[in-house]
């Protein structure tokens, strides 16, 4: 049983140094556990991020990407600083919808983002379903702003 487990988390390891974001499996690979290990292996085999990973990956490189460089980098830090990673993920629907599909959805503008603001701030239910968003009343108005801008900049 030994062997079987060394094996296990030989290849988990391999598979997260073989990985092109070495941080991204640190945590999971570094535990003895053997279900954290093939959780790494398996996370690593087929590049889906968790919650946890989601919130790295809203950094810079995804807005970067997309033109929003800089410009969007605090509303990225404030969604991966948040709870939001624990209910949505940049390109694939979760709970609540993709960030991108959000994007897709609502134009780039001054209205929108305030609409966006407002919804992150009282929350709300019926525009993606039955689910409800939670509130975040603790969040300013700005703040929740840069967040709704970070969000209309992953558009396609």
């Amino acid at each position: 049983m030994k062997k079987v487990f060394f094996f296990l988390s030989c290849c988990a390891f391999m598979a997260a140094c073989n990985s092109n974001s070495s941080t991204t499996n640190e945590g999971a690979v570094a535990s003895t556990d053997a279900d954290s290990a093939a959780s790494a292996s398996m996370s690593a085999a087929t590049r889906q991020p968790d919650a946890d990973t989601a919130s790295m990956d809203i950094g810079t490189n995804r807005a970067a990407g997309t033109g929003g460089g800089k410009v969007h980098e605090k509303g990225a830090q404030l969604i991966s600083s948040s709870d939001c990673t624990g209910c949505h993920k940049i390109d694939v629907k979760l709970v609540g919808p993709a960030y991108e599909a959000v994007a897709q959805k609502y134009e780039n503008n001054d209205k929108d983002t305030e609409y966006l603001a407002n919804k992150i701030i009282q929350g709300g239910k019926g525009v993606w379903g039955e689910i409800p968003m939670t509130p975040h009343p603790n969040l300013s108005q700005e703040d929740a702003k840069q967040m709704a801008q970070y969000i209309l900049s992953l558009k396609k």
